[in-house]
């Protein structure tokens, strides 16, 4: 017979896994109570990709986003010529692709895996549906989706403008 207190006591030391971890830090969950991160944890698809593997291509129609575990992704463009410009090289913990959450435009740019990674991919049907079960849960995550998104345009707006100043 087990003694009681080995039974309450348990779970007291348990790590929360990897991917709640990750997921708690991304903006875009932001303010989400523990059940509600558990229950995008149930939703994350993990896909693991080799170095110099596509994530997405640029034009492809877009699907969701995609939160890094372990390795890095390189996002870049190409002009008609084949021209690559590379915009962010990102590493754990962060995150990209979300506009696709919100619309099924194409793609702006190109990810690949710089390295062998480890993401979690968030697709908008899955943004969908918990919004269908859980609309508290679909709103914060669409009011986060909105802040992140502003603080990119003000960013893009400021960037515009000292380009124009510099160039008269």
């Amino acid at each position: 017979m087990k003694a009681l207190w080995e039974n309450l006591f348990t779970h007291w030391y348990k790590q929360e896994s990897p991917t709640k971890t990750v997921i708690k830090q991304i903006p875009v969950f932001h303010k989400l109570t523990n059940k509600q991160i558990r229950e995008i944890e149930n939703l994350v698809h993990k896909r693991r990709y080799k170095s110099g593997e596509t994530i997405f291509k640029q034009h492809a129609p877009g699907e969701g986003m995609f939160i890094i575990l372990s390795g890095k992704i390189e996002i870049f463009t190409e002009d008609k010529k084949g021209n690559k410009k590379t915009l962010v090289l990102l590493g754990s913990g962060e995150f990209f692709g979300e506009l696709s959450l919100l619309d099924s435009d194409t793609r702006s740019a190109t990810a690949i895996a710089h390295e062998d990674c480890l993401l979690l991919a968030f697709l908008r049907p899955d943004l969908q549906s918990l919004s269908k079960r859980s609309p508290e849960t679909g709103n914060k995550i669409l009011f986060n989706l909105a802040k992140i998104m502003s603080a990119r345009l003000r960013k893009t707006s400021e960037e515009v403008t000292e380009a124009n100043s510099e160039s008269v």
